[in-house]
């Protein structure tokens, strides 16, 4: 694990175990806000729904706002499907309304049949990863290596993926 000075000059925050549900979500909370303090100019996130993703949380909202006021922040998010997410996570699909210049949604293609990791990775400095859905079972880390590992694998399938998570819903 990389022990490199944070921005403000501290030691990095020790990440939590994810070793639970609450753990997946304290975890992704502590993703979101050490890349925020570390000055992070881009989060990425992977699941295939996010539909157990803590995106409702008010402080976790407040320090995105806060985030995504600053000049070229992007939150890319990358599912398989956004169907659940304006129903399990009411506040942020309203919420995230406001943020449409900084908020960018994924979807590969139905041809290209991949099985997207539960994954938040930002700016290539640290990961939050869940590796066994069933048990709840995870890492989070301050690992560059695997941090740039991670996006680069993600990368490669954003290639492929089109737009998706649109805030008005077309129709006719």
């Amino acid at each position: 694990m990389s022990t490199e000075p944070n921005p403000t000059g501290g030691t990095p925050p020790v990440p939590p175990a994810v070793d639970s549900r609450a753990g997946f979500h304290r975890a992704i909370v502590w993703g979101f806000k050490t890349a925020i303090d570390a000055g992070a100019r881009q989060v990425l996130c992977v699941d295939r729904d996010f539909a157990e993703w803590p995106l409702d949380d008010a402080e976790l909202l407040q320090a995105l706002t806060t985030w995504l006021r600053l000049p070229q922040r992007r939150l890319l998010m990358l599912a398989g499907s956004f169907d659940t997410v304006p129903r399990r996570s009411p506040r942020f699909n309203a919420w995230r309304r406001h943020w449409t210049h900084a908020i960018e949604g994924w979807q590969p293609p139905d041809e290209m049949n991949v099985e997207l990791p539960t994954l938040l990775v930002a700016d290539r400095i640290l990961t939050v990863r869940l590796i066994d859905h069933a048990n709840w079972r995870g890492r989070a880390s301050l690992d560059q290596r695997d941090a740039r590992v991670q996006s680069q694998e993600i990368d490669a399938v954003l290639q492929r993926c089109e737009r998706a998570f649109s805030v008005n819903a077309l129709g006719l």
